[in-house]
């Protein structure tokens, strides 16, 4: 069966082709969502341009998704299964977080898109996982195996509270409060959290030198003191955080980092910080040595989630 997969960003729609739960990666295409009204407009222009006869369809969507509808939080577009029949004609439908893509394909990733961040402790195939997204926005969702089934509920990590264990982590939290009422975990672990991180520290010293997230990176590499301070304790927060995910979840199959701010963080998180926050459990630290902790680096695997969770609902069908 041919299937269309698409992963929604804020930015730019990723669209392929799909067969089982491989994905034609010489029939994938990125579309400027600008440039579209929604979705639809894409896939209706994506199956034009390659003739494509779908007769499943799946979407990864960069928002909150319920009853498989789903709202985009950077753009306004919203995603839902009436919709992607009209666009395509597929009978076999499907709309996902994209934590949940990435959740689903996580059996398929290539080796070399892995690299290994704690080693953990072996565990059983069917043991739970757990996905971390870590970028415009912050996000966690959980994988668990049943029987020849994934499941990936969805969630919105990103938005709890932040667990505070110092006076500089408190002064932290309300300088970041100051500016954003109900601040969650994600305003202050993605891209634009490192810079207020970054900022904060600068009240801190008494100057104001705001900067992109990128600069920040550039002058910790370079030797600056405070750009440092900057990443070790966005490090050790995201290890804290990734922790008590795992406590809440017990993922023994494995944690693994998502994202374009987990990328640009992954060779610096193991030494500046994030072992630290992950193992800062109590009596419990010992115990976190059993969670290994993977950094995830392959662009394509939200569709190939996409193709493994239609696959998986074709064979419920059959």
């Amino acid at each position: 069966m041919t299937v269309v997969l698409a992963d929604i960003g804020g930015t730019n729609t990723r669209v392929a082709l799909g067969r089982g739960t491989s994905v034609d990666l010489t029939s994938a295409k990125s579309y400027r969502n600008a440039d579209y009204s929604g979705i639809g407009a894409v896939l209706r222009r994506y199956l034009a341009e390659t003739g494509a006869r779908p007769q499943g369809c799946c979407v990864a969507v960069a928002g909150p998704v319920r009853d498989s509808a789903g709202r985009l939080t950077n753009i306004d577009w919203s995603v839902d299964r009436e919709m992607l029949h009209e666009a395509t004609g597929a009978e076999t439908l499907a709309v996902l977080n994209d934590l949940q893509a990435q959740g689903h394909a996580l059996g398929l990733i290539a080796p070399e898109n892995l690299t290994p961040l704690l080693p953990g402790q072996p565990a059983s195939p069917r043991s739970a996982r757990l996905v971390v997204g870590v970028g415009t926005g912050m996000n966690a969702a959980p994988v668990y195996r049943l029987g020849d089934r994934t499941l990936v509920p969805p969630a919105e990590a990103g938005h709890a509270t932040l667990g505070l264990r110092s006076e500089d982590e408190l002064r932290l939290f309300h300088h970041v409060s100051r500016l954003h009422a109900g601040a969650g975990i994600e305003h202050f672990l993605s891209g634009r959290g490192f810079e207020r991180i970054w900022n904060w520290l600068c009240s801190e010293d008494g100057v104001s030198d705001e900067k992109p997230a990128a600069e920040i990176m550039a002058l910790m590499e370079a030797g600056d003191p405070r750009a440092l301070r900057a990443v070790e304790t966005f490090s050790k927060l995201l290890g804290r955080v990734c922790g008590d995910l795992a406590l809440t979840t017990l993922p023994f199959g494995g944690i693994f980092l998502i994202g374009g701010v987990a990328r640009h963080f992954g060779p610096h998180l193991v030494t500046h910080g994030f072992a630290d926050g992950f193992r800062d459990k109590g009596r419990f630290s010992a115990f976190m040595d059993q969670f290994p902790v993977h950094l995830l680096t392959d662009d394509y695997a939200a569709l190939t989630g996409c193709a493994c969770h239609l696959s998986e609902q074709v064979d419920l069908i059959d």
